[in-house]
């Protein structure tokens, strides 16, 4: 495995303005996920905001992807592509994101109500928020990796839910996707060993029903194999010497 690249502070201060780029775009979608709205209008809207904030989209041609944004609706899972199907009452979206800015990648996820949602859809959403929020937490100077994906992992586990075991959270840095990767799945105490000065992208993908998902027949949309609904949130953080400092949340 290729080593975990440790930023330097000058290095740490620009993964902290790119990835406020991305925390404060995503806390704008929330004035514009809404019924009505297609997946391409909240892709052009991101795409605008990105580069009024003097960044560019990450995403955007990366392994050929076509699109800002990743917009996954329903029993989509992740890297859905955004296209003219309108948002309808009830649906859950999930919005993945990325930006570059000074050489450096930011990158954070939130799934979105549509509307009202129904209160099954809602616990989903809220389990996996929680469980982001518990990997956060386990992300600790001189811990492991795994102790991420199990605290995620035992908390999904116990609401009932799958947890996503083809995709995964990452190292990143200035590139999208660097050393370790990080489950949302695993062991404490296994796995390369986290240090002050790394930074992650963590990112958990729940399920309704069953972990297993599918990828449809356009390369990059994934779905739950068995059609229930999924949720995904991701934020970036610096593992620091104390608790985690979380570079992409500026809705909460």
């Amino acid at each position: 495995m290729s080593s975990i690249p440790i930023k330097t502070p000058a290095e740490l201060d620009k993964m902290r303005a790119v990835n406020k780029v991305v925390g404060l775009l995503l806390k704008a979608l929330y004035g514009e996920v809404k019924p009505g709205v297609t997946t391409a209008d909240l892709d052009l809207f991101a795409a605008n905001f990105i580069r009024d904030h003097g960044a560019v989209p990450a995403f955007l041609g990366y392994h050929g992807y076509p699109a800002t944004i990743c917009a996954s609706v329903n029993e989509q899972v992740v890297h859905g592509i955004p296209g003219k199907n309108r948002l309808t009452e009830g649906d859950i979206i999930g919005v993945d994101v990325g930006a570059v800015l000074d050489g450096y990648v930011g990158d954070a996820a939130r799934t979105y109500p549509v509307g009202r949602i129904s209160s099954e859809t809602q616990k989903l959403l809220d389990v996996t928020r929680d469980a982001l929020d518990k990997g956060i937490a386990a992300a600790r100077n001189n811990g492991h990796v795994q102790d991420i994906g199990a605290a995620v992992q035992a908390h999904a586990e116990a609401a009932g839910y799958g947890v996503v075991r083809d995709f995964v959270g990452h190292g990143i840095g200035r590139k999208m996707h660097e050393a370790p990767q990080v489950p949302n799945y695993g062991q404490r105490g296994l796995g390369p060993k986290l240090k002050a000065g790394m930074c992650l992208a963590i990112e958990p993908m729940v399920n309704a029903g069953s972990h297993h998902v599918d990828v449809l027949s356009d390369g990059w949309t994934v779905v739950t194999r068995d059609k229930r609904p999924s949720a995904h949130f991701e934020d970036t953080i610096i593992i620091t010497l104390g608790d985690p400092e979380i570079l992409t949340r500026m809705d909460r």
